[in-house]
């Protein structure tokens, strides 16, 4: 089988042109990874660039690369039209099977319903529902790609769901949908966690309000003791917005919380390896990385009752569940996590974590919905 894995190259966004090197978004190279150990498909990973770049031919034995240039008219500004064309033509030189685009944010999925060949989406982010969390105003970029996400769902053969939660919001508009949680780095099985003295918390993200760092925090309050743990964030975060200036005004004032920057996958498993448990408090989110690595690495687990995390967390079984509105079932969460049955619950989360979400699963997973799109055409 001959499969066309549109997806976005990150030297773009992150302008790194310098680099040789593509990489891709945690979840679709994790599905990469799967892909690499099933020699009966040829995958070929098509990446969209405002400028050319110097790129491998090939990511693995069976895995081709194919970056392409697409001057900045092409964009967004004309609905990616220079996208569409770009990697409409090269498709025709591949001749692949199937085209699966990955995610609506960006040029991806309406590539992928004009490949002119059968094609299925994932998705990886909900555009419509981030943009009400936000609330984008009319023409800013979440508000676009709400529009373009409303437009492709239709248009493919299938929607491949990372949660219930996203097939509730699409299946009305899908032909087909399926749920499919992602894969997690296989590096992240291989972890065995040492904490230290102090516990050390993590909360990964980005740092804004649909995360909800800034009321977590405070919700801490109510429970910290000297020394009882500290709070470490990771993601990056604005000076220059409101909510950043508030998140460092907070972290500031208290000597038990850091802010320790943007750290890359390497450094994650890194900040993994020693931490007590991970927090993630979000207002929305559909299936974050985070939480699934955490539990891949045995690490307890708290996360917020939104979106698809419920999808991935069983309360008092592979995690722990709270109210990201309510200060005090943060914080009662909190106090749990630190206990033994927090560690209980991220020794069964490690178990169920390697049959759900490892690589070569999630690959076999994608490799028969595929057939199945095919067999129905």
């Amino acid at each position: 089988m001959k499969i066309a894995f549109l997806t976005t190259d990150n030297r773009d966004p992150f302008r790194e042109y310098d680099k040789e090197i593509p990489w891709f978004g945690t979840a679709p190279e994790a599905l990469l990874q799967g892909f690499a150990d099933l020699p009966e498909v040829e995958v070929h990973v098509l990446g969209c660039t405002q400028r050319p770049m110097k790129s491998p031919e090939k990511l693995a034995a069976n895995i081709f690369f194919h970056s392409l240039h697409v001057p900045k008219r092409g964009w967004m500004r004309t609905g990616y039209q220079g996208c569409i064309r770009a990697i409409r033509q090269r498709l025709k030189k591949i001749r692949p099977d199937i085209v699966h685009g990955q995610g609506t944010e960006r040029e991806c999925g309406i590539s992928a319903i004009f490949s002119g060949y059968p094609s299925v989406l994932t998705i990886h982010g909900n555009m419509k529902a981030v943009a009400q969390v936000k609330k984008s105003p009319p023409l800013s970029f979440y508000w676009l790609a709400a529009r373009l996400e409303a437009f492709t769902i239709p248009r493919v053969n299938g929607v491949i769901c990372i949660s219930n939660y996203t097939r509730e919001l699409v299946e009305a508009k899908a032909r087909k949908t399926w749920v499919v949680p992602n894969a997690v780095d296989a590096s992240f099985f291989q972890l065995e966690p040492r904490p230290i003295s102090p516990p050390r918390i993590l909360c990964v993200g980005n740092v804004d309000e649909r995360k909800n760092q800034n009321a977590f925090i405070r919700a801490m309050d109510a429970i910290h003791h000297a020394g009882k743990f500290e709070l470490h964030f990771l993601g990056r975060v604005s000076r220059d917005h409101p909510y950043g200036r508030e998140f460092f005004e907070l972290v500031e004032a208290r000597p038990w919380c850091h802010y320790d920057g943007f750290v890359d996958r390497a450094g994650l498993r890194d900040r993994l390896s020693q931490a007590s448990g991970l927090v993630l408090p979000s207002l929305e989110d559909n299936c974050p990385m985070v939480v699934l690595e955490a539990m891949a690495a045995g690490v307890p687990v708290a996360a917020a009752r939104v979106g698809g995390v419920p999808d991935l967390v069983a309360h008092g079984e592979t995690g722990l569940l709270f109210d990201p509105l309510d200060a005090r079932a943060m914080a009662s969460a909190m106090e749990t996590l630190l206990t033994e049955v927090g560690s209980s619950n991220a020794v069964h989360a490690k178990q169920i974590a390697r049959l759900r979400f490892h690589p070569q699963v999630i690959a076999r997973r994608h490799v028969e919905i595929y057939e199945e799109v095919l067999t129905a055409r």
